[in-house]
């Protein structure tokens, strides 16, 4: 066993006897953005940027203490009295064993030491790599036989009921259940996964991280789920046989639009078109027609800009620089929105360049330099025991 020392850690945790380290990365999303809480389908990866979490079993059968590296900061709690924090990233970590406890299963005392290489507030779901590896960690340390897409499950449920985003599965199923150098074509409606093979050749995925996460983010992405809901209740009423929007088509929503408010229908277009994007886009991959791969992703930024309106200036701003840079193929936002990071594909020779273009543009603008991050697909999370 490692030893992991570091000055000013709470006592617990010096001299640190790790039984094993799991690896969990972040993920991106090529297309398919709000749609997984619809029912729809999306086309995310895990990529080559984790969180690490350092595990013991400590031989108590109540105490866990945890230290997270990035923030400095720990907590100690029990397992007989679990309950939501005040402090918003300790609550993946207790909602996640909240709900290994709903499921019957008990795990004893360990402490943990987090470090992370994932920026917070890009929109690489940190989040769920958090969550997916506490659930990881604890099902190897106390031997809990639970399969990878029940810790998806149980981990999305962990966000649902303990940090209150009502988010759905992508993020912690492509996390958890990602191949290396394949993407996910994942139907959110029956789970079923279909492995894509990342024929990237000659290109590369490009982030760019704006720097911002506007506090809209949280709230909005309530809204908008809500407001999906309340379209399928007035579709139902002339197709009762609609549960979500993933059972609605574009003829079927033109012939009841004006049943709906202007905004609802325009979010209900978003979403039913970004289902048949995604679909296109694998069909692209496959075809190795990264042109059209590029144009797809350009219309699901204009859909998420004006019909979904979850952009924000800074994005929207990196995205249309691309547009005057022939090398970049296809840009859009990536993750909730109103903040965070785009997602480039681009010509691997012209990276340098237009990074520096990048940079230069929208420092000028927001005096702010973007953080590039180049990224590949990833397996999910995985555990080391050295």
């Amino acid at each position: 066993m490692k030893n992991i020392t570091e000055e000013n850690v709470p006592e617990t945790f010096r001299n640190f006897q790790k039984d094993f380290t799991v690896y969990a990365p972040g993920r991106i999303n090529l297309i398919g953005e709000h749609t997984d809480y619809n029912n729809g389908f999306v086309l995310p990866t895990a990529i080559d940027k984790t969180i690490k979490l350092h595990f013991r079993a400590n031989n108590t059968p109540y105490t866990c203490s945890v230290y997270s590296k990035t923030y400095h900061k720990s907590f100690s709690f029990d397992l007989r009295k679990i309950s939501r924090s005040d402090v918003d990233w300790e609550n993946y970590i207790l909602g996640v064993v909240n709900e290994i406890q709903k499921l019957g299963e008990y795990p004893e005392g360990f402490d943990c030491i987090i470090e992370s290489d994932l920026p917070v507030g890009a929109g690489i779901s940190s989040s769920a790599a958090l969550e997916c590896g506490t659930a990881f960690g604890l099902n190897e340390l106390f031997h809990l036989d639970l399969s990878r897409q029940a810790i998806a499950e149980l981990s999305r449920n962990a966000e649902h009921n303990y940090v209150g985003t009502k988010c759905g599965i992508m993020d912690q199923y492509a996390s958890i259940l990602s191949k290396e150098g394949h993407l996910i074509l994942l139907d959110c409606r029956n789970l079923e996964a279909t492995y894509i093979p990342a024929d990237l050749e000659g290109y590369k995925l490009l982030l760019l991280n704006t720097g911002v996460s506007h506090s809209l983010a949280s709230s909005e992405y309530n809204t908008r789920r809500k407001e999906c809901e309340e379209a399928v209740k007035l579709i139902s009423v002339a197709y009762p046989e609609v549960k979500s929007l993933r059972d609605v088509n574009l003829e079927r929503l033109y012939e009841v639009k004006d049943s709906l408010p202007e905004q609802l229908y325009r979010r209900a277009h978003y979403v039913v078109s970004e289902n048949d994007r995604v679909l296109k886009a694998v069909e692209a991959i496959k075809q190795k027609d990264l042109e059209q791969f590029g144009l797809l992703m350009y219309d699901s930024h204009k859909g998420l800009r004006d019909e979904y309106q979850v952009s924000c200036k800074e994005l929207d701003f990196l995205v249309e620089l691309t547009t005057e840079y022939s090398p970049v193929k296809g840009a859009r936002m990536m993750g909730g929105g109103f903040g965070g990071c785009t997602i480039n594909l681009i010509e691997e020779n012209a990276l340098d360049e237009f990074i520096k273009i990048a940079s230069e543009a929208y420092q000028k603008e927001f005096g702010i330099t973007p953080e590039a991050i180049v990224v590949s697909p990833e397996q999910g999370t995985y555990l080391k025991k050295n």
